[in-house]
């Protein structure tokens, strides 16, 4: 199989393996209009096994998004087919509107236009909490 290189976009290299579709949805990558490449289950010295996209086009990625649904995920910046600039990304500190919560008996459930706002509460554990009602999210 051939994938040939972009020369101008992102590139999602590392992520956990089985997660590129997800990624994929989250994003919105099918209303975009350019070439988008899922490469699942591509060996890795490091992890085993693991996803790639490919996305010939720049445009502006939620990093938070990405960040939550898995920390590991390397962004690269492509410009004339070289490597511009590499992102690590890390769990971020808070999301908004990337998941709901799920207590009945939160403001959120109630008034709908409030957003859905979680922070990071165990970084090692990944654990966010509602910032409304400190429900516990489960992990992505």
């Amino acid at each position: 199989m051939r994938i040939d290189s972009i020369k101008n976009g992102i590139v999602l290299d590392h992520i956990k393996a089985g997660k590129s579709m997800e990624i994929y949805e989250v994003l919105g990558l099918s209303k975009l209009d350019c070439s988008v490449a899922i490469i699942k289950n591509v060996p890795s010295k490091k992890m085993g096994k693991k996803d790639i996209l490919k996305i010939a086009d720049k445009f502006d990625i939620d990093l938070d998004v990405l960040g939550y649904i898995d920390p590991d995920i390397t962004v690269c910046i492509i410009e004339d087919g070289k490597i511009v600039e590499k992102r690590q990304l890390e769990l971020p500190e808070k999301i908004v509107n990337v998941v709901k919560c799920k207590n009945p008996r939160c403001i959120t459930s109630v008034e709908q236009e409030i957003d859905h706002v979680f922070k990071l509460a165990d970084r090692e554990k990944r654990i966010y909490r509602c910032q409304y009602c400190e429900a516990k999210q489960p992990k992505y």
